[in-house]
């Protein structure tokens, strides 16, 4: 039954059905009994799967079953030997292998003598440098493993461990190719480890083998240069088999390249293959011993080429018993023979699938196995394989942790078992006098903590009832719900068993704060009431000078606000109490809101002038009636009162007068200035250094920034400050020369220059304060061709601050942090040009002007910004600014968005691999389907940093996302 938590008598449904009745002492614990991790009598030990590691461990089984390598692997010398002469393996220093062959023997003495049902091959991963996360391709697996333990065995003495791959694994064919005019065989002899052989249009395993040796023709394009007849003719070419090794792996291509994706498929066609397999057609020589017979079958579970799962299925050569292997789980087949079972019989790739082909005694079908392995069939008895004495003695130690792991683990289930039971009587005993009867004392205990107590997986805490408390120190009425109402009997056994406090007994029930809320539930009510009277009242016009002056917007939400406050001494209480809900309110939020609440105007406030007195604007208030003012009164005791015969605030209006005078002293002065001073506010009648005009050799220089200054007081005196100073000590460095080229004035520098005639020069010099003269000569031999004009600057140029600039300039460019550069998604090989939306592009700078003038004064212009963690809409500052020392000269660098563009924040020294990752989170495209650019650059090396790369603020790159793969089939258990 299920508890009823607005009940603080209810105690059924909070966990106490675990506790009634008789129960089992395996309930008492959750932990599992060690002797199931225990190796069975006559049972092989499994491998751990490490999470895509699957494919190595049937690998692993396969050759750990095959005895010849076995035995090498433990005959070839282990540094653990060397140490552990005499004394024995150093106990107080973990075994770590140093090679592949000492990882490999460490292995094979776990899997042959540890009584752990499975060990952990994470050594012997990790130093094949394997990816524990990433599934490999199973069969290159297998192929560079092999020439990896080939190429270490090479290096030992004892000739039976350095050519025991050889032995076990390798054999030889040729490569024969006939000429068809001479009769000329050309060999070329190749040793092999595996035949790979083709699958597709076959059914079964020897069609396959015979087409690895089919004959193939060299005709047209394709014909042979035979050395017999020094020119090329037709021919034929075939393989040949010359000698089989003792173990014959078959590599089925179940995994093929498909042209039409691009990607590797699997073949899901199924394949026979008999348990004896006769070599002997297929040989050159016809005279030695070539039956096989099978001894493992590897599978690969699933349906694609890019997920799965890999199991193996391996006879045991000693007693012919066949076992599935499957990571950390075996099992042993029936009757001695090869079952497939449930490996055939997974998802469907299509619903048009082949039925599996009916086999006959002593064959098999497979649409699964990849790799089939057959041993040379001999009536000689397997071997029996010891483990080495220094290896043994390592499996002991193991064995010795094991057993220590058991033992610990079986006294913690003792442990847990005699807590459980002891828990168990504690509840029949107290359950049963839990509930509080009329009339006896009580204590209230939180439904939570009694839920915890009642919880078997847990200890309970000591009982914290401080987040039930309301601002008196009593239990809040709010949470009477989520309470508990017990006996007093079973609440003293609580606190002497747990602790804790404070207790909350009948005296903790606060009568504060059941009157506060009803006192606030009665004004609620009559609040409609008022509201209703007052609306009522306000229709009626004042007479005389008996009303009071209200503020309009005051009386718009009055209602509102005085619901408001009344809630706000219950919101108050909660907050008093920093646990309140069991949840510690962040302080720095709590602050936050708090000053947002501050300024918020209280009722009437509006109508209140900076000096504290009534303000001039009478649009903004109204005169109500003595009656109704009173009733407001009730609901905002606070409110600052207005007699609507009081006096307005006599400084507010000597301000006003002045303010008055300043704005027809401004519009003058604006309307004298622009009128003196018109080609300096009209770009088209200035001058142009790319073009120097005839009639003057003598300009002069002012900041640009000066010059937008001034325009926008000249447009709106009312609302900007009159410019007083040129203020051209931002052009200069600070030994007083000038950081700015003549070229450069005339290029890229010439948004931060303005000319001026030298008449205008006069009326300037007249209106404004003029910190620096700076001054341009043009200077001209007559008959002298103009190219070779020069141009004086006054003051000179000063070459090492000018070189530093540039310096500093490019160093900003390349070496920034938390710079804005812009993702944009090219969709459909189209991207989103200026021509084709220039709406959203970047408009010219006077339009952007002409905009920012018909906003008022102090508004700033919204731009989208958005960054790693998502999009935000932040106002920022249209204007920045590159300065040199000082403040004054603006530059726009601001890049307006355009759809499919998304802005992220970058620093200089991290790489493209880095921002991959971040073009990831913000538009869904994995690092290896992104294809970047700039300003038809590639961007390609994930190493290189993108300070490196080009990449500077306010870049744009251009984002083209490959098409993603189709879905492939997710039934399995590990996605490469």
């Amino acid at each position: 039954r299920r508890n009823c938590r607005g009940n603080p008598n209810c105690l059924v449904g909070i966990g106490e059905h675990v506790w009634l009745g008789e129960i089992d002492e395996n309930s008492f614990h959750n932990i599992d009994d060690p002797n199931c991790e225990r190796r069975k009598k006559n049972a092989f030990v499994g491998l751990t799967n490490l999470g895509a590691t699957c494919y190595v461990n049937t690998f692993l089984q396969m050759w750990f079953l095959n005895l010849e390598l076995r035995q090498a692997l433990y005959l070839c010398p282990s540094t653990c030997s060397e140490y552990a002469s005499g004394e024995g393996v150093l106990k107080d220093k973990d075994y770590e292998p140093q090679t592949i062959c000492e990882h490999l023997q460490y292995l094979f003495a776990l899997l042959q003598n540890s009584k752990r049902r499975y060990i952990d091959p994470s050594g012997f991963v990790k130093a094949l440098g394997l990816d524990t996360g990433q599934q490999q391709d199973a069969q290159e697996f297998s192929k560079l493993f092999m020439s990896l333990l080939e190429d270490t065995l090479s290096k030992q003495k004892n000739p039976n461990v350095r050519n025991i791959v050889q032995k076990q694994f390798c054999g030889e064919y040729a490569y024969v190719t006939v000429c068809n005019q001479c009769g000329r065989e050309s060999k070329l002899v190749s040793k092999f480890y595996e035949l790979e052989l083709n699958i597709q249009g076959h059914k079964q395993l020897t069609d396959c083998i015979t087409e690895f040796l089919k004959e193939e023709k060299l005709e047209g394009d394709n014909r042979y240069f035979c050395e017999t007849c020094q020119s090329k003719q037709n021919a034929t070419r075939k393989i040949r088999l010359l000698s089989l090794p003792c173990t014959l792996n078959l590599q089925l291509m179940r995994f093929v390249f498909d042209r039409q994706t691009g990607h590797k498929k699997k073949l899901n066609t199924y394949i026979g293959f008999s348990e004896l397999l006769d070599m002997e057609p297929f040989m050159e020589q016809k005279n030695g011993v070539y039956v096989y017979e099978l001894s493992a079958v590897l599978i690969h579970r699933g349906v694609s080429a890019y997920s799965g799962h890999y199991i193996a299925h391996v006879k045991d050569p000693q007693t012919g018993e066949w076992y599935k292997f499957n990571d950390e789980d075996i099992e042993k087949m029936e009757g001695k023979k090869l079952q497939l079972g449930i490996e055939e019989d997974l998802a469907e790739p299509s619903k048009s699938q082949t039925r599996k082909p009916k086999c006959g005694k002593g064959t098999h079908c497979s649409r699964n196995a990849y790799m089939l392995v057959y041993r040379l069939q001999t009536r000689e008895k397997s071997l029996t394989v010891e483990v080495p004495a220094f290896l043994q003695e390592l499996v002991e130690r193991d064995n010795c942790k094991f057993e220590e792991w058991c033992n610990e683990m079986a006294e913690m289930r003792k442990e847990s078992v005699a807590r459980g039971k002891t828990k168990h009587e504690e509840v029949k005993k107290l359950y049963k006098r839990l509930p509080a009867e009329a009339g006896s004392p009580y204590d209230f205990i939180s439904l939570e903590w009694l839920q915890k107590w009642l919880d078997e997986s847990t200890p309970p805490k000591p009982i914290d009832n401080t987040a039930y408390l309301c601002s008196h120190g009593k239990l809040h009425p709010d949470k009477i719900s989520i309470m508990k109402r017990i006996s007093e009997y079973v609440a003293d056994d609580f606190y002497s068993r747990y602790g804790g406090g404070p207790r909350l007994n009948v005296k903790a029930l606060c009568k504060d704060c059941v009157v506060e809320r009803c006192r606030i539930l009665r004004l609620k009510n009559q609040l409609n009431e008022d509201y209703k009277t007052v609306t009522n009242l306000l229709k009626i016009t004042v007479k005389g000078n008996d009303g009071f002056w209200v503020g309009k917007a005051s009386l718009r939400s009055w209602r509102q606000l005085a619901l408001e406050q009344l809630n706000e001494q219950d919101e108050d209480a909660e907050h008093s109490n920093g646990k309140m809900n069991g949840n510690a309110q962040n302080k720095d939020e709590s602050n936050e809101e708090k000053r947002e609440e501050e300024e918020e105007l209280n009722f009437n406030e509006d109508i209140v002038c900076p000096h504290g007195d009534l303000c001039i604007s009478e649009n903004e208030r109204r005169v109500v009636s003595k009656e109704a003012w009173e009733k407001l009164k009730q609901y905002f005791p606070k409110a600052p009162e207005f007699p609507n015969n009081r006096e307005c605030c006599s400084q507010c209006k000597i301000l006003e007068r002045e303010g008055e005078e300043n704005e027809a002293l401004h519009k003058m002065m604006a309307s004298e200035q622009k009128t003196s001073l018109q080609n300096l506010f009209h770009d088209k009648c200035r001058p142009c250094l790319g073009s120097w005009p005839q009639e003057t050799d003598e300009l002069y220089i002012v900041s640009q920034f000066f010059v937008e200054e001034w325009r926008k007081f000249v447009r709106r005196p009312t609302r900007c400050s009159p410019v007083s100073s040129v203020g051209n000590s931002v052009l200069l460095c600070p030994h007083g020369g000038l950081m700015f080229t003549y070229a450069s004035m005339t290029k890229e520098d010439s948004k931060l220059i303005a000319l001026i005639w030298p008449s205008e020069w006069e009326r300037i010099q007249k209106l404004f304060v003029v910190d620096h003269i700076i001054k341009i000569t043009r200077m001209q031999a007559a008959g002298v061709d103009p190219e070779s004009t020069l141009y004086v600057s006054e003051p000179q140029l000063c070459p090492e601050c000018r070189e530093g600039l540039l310096c500093q300039q490019q160093r900003d460019l390349r070496e920034y942090t938390q710079a804005t550069i812009y993702i944009h998604k090219v969709v459909d090989n189209k991207k989103v040009m200026k021509d084709a939306a220039p709406e959203l592009n970047v408009s010219s700078s006077e339009a952007e002007e002409d905009r920012e003038e018909n906003k008022p004064e102090g508004e700033q212009d919204p731009d989208f910004n958005q960054t790693n963690g998502g999009a935000k809409r932040q106002k920022i500052s249209h204007q920045s600014y590159i300065t040199y020392q000082k403040q004054g000269i603006r530059r726009s660098t601001r890049h307006r968005k355009v759809r499919g563009e998304k802005a992220l924040l970058v620093s200089a020294n991290q790489t493209l691999k880095e921002l991959k990752i971040q073009i990831m989170h913000a538009f869904s495209v994995a690092p290896f389907d992104q294809n970047l650019s700039i300003d038809g650059k590639i961007l390609s090396d994930d190493t290189a940093t993108l300070g490196s790369l080009g990449v500077i603020p306010e870049s744009v790159i251009l984002l083209k996302a490959d098409e993603p793969i189709a879905d492939y089939a997710a039934m399995d258990d590990v996605m490469q």
